[in-house]
């Protein structure tokens, strides 16, 4: 029997044991998937680029999991729970052994910790930097699924953990900012995915979305979506200590890859969210309120108005 061509034998060896049911052994052209009776798919994609979206020496199990965790996000950020995934890696072909090896260890450590498994993919070769993209397919049940636009004036904006460290770790990954305990370092390489928060929205929350373009660009999202203004108080956006000891608020602000939840929750359901906060061990916090007017977002510091220049993230900018 002929040895088996170099793709094949890394799909066998590093991606076949990640492999769940649906996925036939990752040795058929589609995966077949059932969801479970009574509920909805949920199906959400993100790509990551060396050098873009994760810096080329990052160590691979962290840049797995960073694009799984990035897509349990918008499932999060949807109310949906994690089914599966399908993974496409394009790397150049001197791409070695240990690097695959150690990609796959990083999604085996989370489909554990999230109960999700891969359900087939393609793995190609590039002469530009390793493009990765992953396809998150979660479900919820009918009639339940968080959106974008349903936020009402009057709504209080609340977030999720604290805001900036993602921006404030890539500064620091590249040695541009102290980190001595490697805080913000991790925050950027390893986000925290709201899943047990999210699966507890439904009734709460009007609205959500994950931060992950920046706070004050995405919250634009929404305030578009729902045909509204909102004002947030600089004060009271939550920082961690390593982010307050960077002193750069404006960064944290428009800087982005937090994925952190973003909600607008009316007066009514406060209480509610402080419950299923508590139960699911997620710290939230208000910091502003959605009002009729045009689609804007304002943002009050000591001395009134800021102006933050950068916003946010632009995929294409």
């Amino acid at each position: 029997m002929s040895e088996l061509p170099r793709e094949f034998a890394i799909i066998a060896r590093h991606f076949r044991p990640l492999a769940g049911q649906g996925a036939l052994g990752l040795g058929d052209d589609a995966a077949v998937l059932s969801p479970p009776p009574g509920r909805d798919l949920v199906v959400a994609a993100d790509a990551m680029v060396a050098g873009v979206h994760f810096l080329p020496d990052d160590p691979p199990d962290l840049v797995a999991r960073k694009l799984l965790r990035t897509n349990l996000s918008d499932l999060a950020a949807m109310g949906a729970m994690p089914l599966g995934y399908l993974l496409t890696v394009s790397v150049p072909r001197s791409t070695d052994e240990a690097w695959f090896a150690g990609f796959a260890a990083g999604l085996a450590r989370d489909q554990q910790e999230f109960g999700v498994s891969l359900l087939g993919g393609d793995t190609t070769s590039t002469t530009g930097p390793i493009g990765l993209s992953l396809t998150i397919v979660g479900t919820v049940l009918p009639g339940q699924v968080l959106r974008r636009d349903g936020a009402q004036a009057g709504d209080r904006i609340w977030v999720t953990g604290t805001i900036g460290d993602g921006a404030l770790g890539l500064l620091a990954a590249r040695g541009e900012i102290a980190d001595p305990d490697g805080f913000l370092v991790d925050r950027y390489r390893v986000p925290q995915p709201r899943l047990a928060l999210g699966l507890r929205l439904h009734g709460i929350a009007h609205a959500a979305m994950d931060v992950s373009d920046g706070l004050v660009q995405d919250l634009g999202h929404l305030c578009r979506a729902a045909g509204l203004a909102a004002t947030i108080e600089a004060a009271a956006v939550p920082l961690s200590a390593a982010a307050r000891a960077a002193g750069r608020l404006n960064l944290c602000l428009g800087g982005g890859d937090d994925y952190e939840l973003l909600l607008a929750v009316p007066d009514q359901a406060e209480r509610a969210l402080a419950v299923a906060a508590r139960e699911s061990g997620t710290q939230v916090t208000r910091i502003g309120r959605f009002a009729a007017g045009s689609p804007c977002v304002s943002v009050i510091g000591p001395d009134g108005p800021m102006r933050l220049g950068r916003s946010g993230w632009d995929h294409l900018g």
